[in-house]
């Protein structure tokens, strides 16, 4: 693996080391619980997130949809980022970044902006949507996870249940010492709309092929929510939905598709990576 040195990380924890302006190194916490040489889906949708609005975001613009498509397993060598604008009109912004391995494709990332405006006349349905946290947070881990049957902990083994489940997430730094923005925290937390919807009695045996996150406005605070939705499955075929949350109240909305995976079924009670649950 070409994985950067952990001896030479900064205080705060972070995905990548960028050492070109498009090439970025993976670190240990970029790894994936699916293969010893596997990077996570937050680092993946991370580094898309913060490239495309580094490259194409404007403050008249929202950030209001970001699909992931992850072609392939990515793995802990130089990854290269790709960008194209794709159109850039008035009301409208479109663009797209890759992540490219060794020459290959990795992962495929797409970008909507919409300009920020009035809302029309009159009032519309709002599905009630509550979402309850911990009474107290780890600051020092940055994540909790929770489920109807379990309450809240620390540990994913303790939800692998098949009640509804929950994750906050205080996201880690996308690239080593660049705070992530609003939007690629949100982007980041997403992610997990996967481990909501997938996690089952017998831990994921789904890995999500892509991510959709929507968002009608950007989170105002570091802790961001995910409360499972749905979750339908047939065949060996998952599609999972959750909604974002704030310490305002709902800001958008994460779907995953999933295939059976079985023979690296992650089963968190029995851990084959316990170093890399962080």
């Amino acid at each position: 693996m070409a994985l950067c040195d952990d001896a030479q990380m900064s205080a705060r924890p972070f995905h990548f080391t960028q050492t070109e302006q498009d090439t970025f190194l993976p670190s240990a916490y970029a790894q994936s619980h699916w293969g010893p040489d596997h990077l996570n889906g937050p680092a993946l949708v991370g580094l898309v997130a913060r490239t495309l609005e580094e490259s194409f975001g404007d403050p008249e613009f929202l950030p209001s949809r970001l699909t992931v498509d992850l072609f392939k397993a990515a793995r802990g060598v130089p990854t290269h980022t790709k960008l194209a604008l794709v159109r850039d009109g008035r009301r409208v912004r479109n663009a797209e970044c890759e992540l490219v391995q060794d020459g290959v494709t990795v992962v495929r990332a797409t970008l909507v902006q919409y300009r920020l405006s009035e809302p029309p006349r009159g009032q519309e349905w709002v599905a009630p949507a509550t979402f309850v946290g911990p009474a107290d947070r780890d600051e020092s881990r940055g994540i909790a996870i929770g489920s109807d049957e379990a309450g809240w902990s620390d540990a994913i083994a303790d939800h692998q249940n098949a009640s509804r489940k929950r994750f906050l997430n205080r996201t880690i730094d996308v690239v080593d010492g660049q705070p992530n923005s609003p939007f690629v925290r949100a982007a980041m937390a997403a992610e997990g709309t996967s481990l909501v919807t997938n996690l089952g009695t017998a831990g994921v045996g789904y890995i999500n092929g892509d991510l959709t996150v929507a968002l009608a406005r950007l989170p105002r605070d570091e802790w961001i929510g995910v409360q499972a939705d749905s979750h339908w499955a047939a065949a060996g075929i998952a599609v999972g939905t959750a909604t974002l949350f704030d310490s305002e109240g709902a800001i958008g909305s994460g779907m995953v598709t999933a295939v059976s995976n079985p023979a690296a079924q992650i089963d968190f009670g029995n851990d084959p990576f316990p170093e890399r649950t962080r």
